[in-house]
């Protein structure tokens, strides 16, 4: 199956963004300080399109993307907090790098080489995103910064061997990339001292008509070039099948509106997730080059979002726990429907599946996940 949209990004393209007139800038600030009076770091890469993407060295935390609209009207189209502070006191992942493995696995439990290891259990029987001490709650070191025809800060950080249960001392970047195309370009890599497991993302939630749009991120249209899904049992891990999404609300190959499927309680799946909370096989598999796991529009504004990967899965999730209680930037009260995540990554429960692949790094190799998250407006 071919897909209009899914485009891959090519050395040519960014040799035309370095041949841009414009030059992407960068500016540092602060986001604050942690209960600790650690001060926290803020980077902000801008472009001559209007396009601005805020990145604070807490969880090396997307905070903001501002995106203009077909008037040229700018809107933040990324869920989050006004400080380093908020994001510490509620753990909700809003724009975070999860690791060292992102979603779930069954029971916390995984084996290497005859090794069996248990992770801390955050996510009821299961453990989510790390254990709920991982990548996202942690201050990173700010390697660099550079301006140019592409703007871009490299954060790093060091996981000790044995971190949360995981073996191996992990030393992991995160380096976003903005160039005058309008593409922010997140570059994962991770090397270990021992054999490990590593799965990492970044888990932004988006509404493409802006973070706090009344009507919620619902009414937007997505298209997964995905012709399978991976079911969940009871407890949101994945039954090891890879079901066809024809004919089911999973189908999102051709475009559908998020909230389509949402109140169909006739589907056992979305009963279980309270919405999708599911990962997408998606078409490509695995890539040297990202290419289209997602596309995103808004049909009053004319935004359109892009999300290209490496990765061979999506994990969508359509903010099925958010119930207004949680307050974001600007006093925003963020409700169930007001933001989506799209997460490409390996399969959850990779490591107690040898059936969808391996998430084992080795010492002496390199991990390295490339995604693009690329605004535009349409007519």
């Amino acid at each position: 199956m071919k897909y209009a949209n899914a485009t891959v990004f090519t050395a040519a393209m960014w040799l035309a963004a370095a041949a841009s007139t414009h030059a992407a800038n960068v500016e540092r600030s602060s986001a604050g300080t942690l209960r600790n009076g650690t001060d926290v770091e803020a980077v902000t890469l801008r472009n001559g399109a209007g396009v601005a993407a805020r990145i604070i060295a807490y969880g090396a935390t997307l905070q903001s993307l501002i995106a203009p609209d077909r008037k040229g009207r700018k809107a933040d189209i990324v869920l989050g907090h006004d400080t380093a502070a908020e994001y510490e006191a509620r753990q909700d992942f809003f724009g975070v790098t999860v690791g060292r493995f992102a979603n779930r696995i069954a029971r916390g439990r995984f084996t290497l080489d005859g090794n069996a290891y248990q992770l801390p259990l955050n996510n009821g029987v299961n453990t989510l995103h790390g254990g709920g001490n991982g990548f996202d709650r942690q201050l990173w070191t700010i390697v660099s910064v550079s301006n140019g025809p592409i703007a871009s800060v490299v954060l790093s950080l060091i996981s000790p061997d044995g971190d949360s249960g995981y073996p191996g001392e992990v030393r992991s970047t995160v380096t976003y990339s903005l160039d005058e195309m309008s593409n922010l370009t997140i570059t994962f890599t991770a090397t270990t001292t021992k054999p490990t497991i590593i799965n990492m993302t970044n888990h932004a939630l988006f509404n493409v008509a802006g973070h706090c749009a009344r009507e919620g991120a619902m009414h937007q249209r997505l298209t997964i070039p995905a012709s399978r899904y991976t079911p969940v049992d009871e407890t949101l891990i994945p039954t090891g099948e890879q079901e066809p999404v024809k004919g089911t609300v999973f189908d999102f190959t051709s475009g559908r509106v998020l909230a389509d499927g949402l109140r169909e309680g006739t589907d056992l799946q979305i009963r279980i997730g309270r919405g999708y909370d599911h990962n997408w096989v998606l078409d490509k598999g695995q890539t040297a080059q990202p290419q289209l796991a997602a596309r995103v529009v808004d049909p009053a504004s004319g935004r359109v979002l892009e999300v290209l990967s490496t990765e061979p899965g999506l994990q969508m999730y359509t903010g099925n726990f958010l119930d207004g209680s949680n307050i974001g930037k600007g006093g925003c009260g963020y409700r169930m429907g007001d933001g989506f995540v799209l997460e490409p990554q390996k399969f959850p429960d990779t490591p107690n599946r040898p059936e969808f692949g391996s998430a084992r790094l080795n010492p002496g190799e390199t991990y390295r996940h490339t995604m693009i998250l690329r605004v535009s407006a349409g007519r």
